[in-house]
């Protein structure tokens, strides 16, 4: 796997500065320290065969949401129930330890997106590009959300709106269900 160095902002980093590690965890070429939370990377790429990029990132809305452990679960724009879903959010972990993989693993093999109680994200995709996507569209979100809860609040689509949603993402656009909203008895949410 490639891993951007530690302690290198983002924007400052060149294909030189990136690190080769094997799924055992060692470094095979570069000249500089791999990030701190490549154990993580690592576990993610070792229970999705279908996954081939990892984005760790701090954004400022997904983060805040993540730092107060709420997950993004509310089904209340359309194109965030069909490209992301729910968001859950992962128990606090120490950065840099293996408590971190241990709070992920419950949740890597059901969605592409988590949120890490008082630390950051972690998005996952066939792709850098996929991953980025989500990345973006997960900020987007919680951005969203964060300004509707200032005004009257977000307000959820009904059971019938969502299953409407999904007929026509199923005979028009094929989008990938990993997160699916699903329901328990009598139109509640699960």
């Amino acid at each position: 796997m490639l891993c951007a160095p530690t302690s290198l902002p983002k924007e400052k980093i060149r294909i030189s500065d990136l690190i080769v590690i094997s799924l055992d965890g060692n470094v095979i070429s570069g000249n500089k320290k791999p990030s701190t939370e490549f154990k993580m990377h690592l576990a993610i790429y070792k229970n999705r065969e279908d996954v081939n990029a990892v984005i760790h990132a701090h954004p400022v809305y997904a983060t805040a949401f993540a730092s107060s452990k709420l997950a993004l679960d509310i089904p209340f724009l359309p194109e965030v129930i069909l490209s992301i879903g729910k968001v859950p959010v992962c128990t606090y972990a120490t950065p840099s330890t293996d408590e971190v993989v241990k709070s992920i693993l419950p949740f890597v093999k059901k969605t592409n997106l988590l949120l890490l109680q008082n630390h950051g994200v972690v998005t996952f995709g066939k792709n850098l590009e996929e991953a980025y996507y989500l990345l973006e569209k997960l900020e987007h979100t919680a951005k969203i959300f964060s300004i509707a809860m200032t005004f009257n609040g977000v307000r959820p689509l009904t059971k019938n709106q969502i299953l409407k949603l999904y007929q026509i993402n199923e005979t028009n656009y094929k989008i990938s269900q990993k997160n699916k909203i699903t329901f328990k008895e009598k139109g509640k949410l699960n």
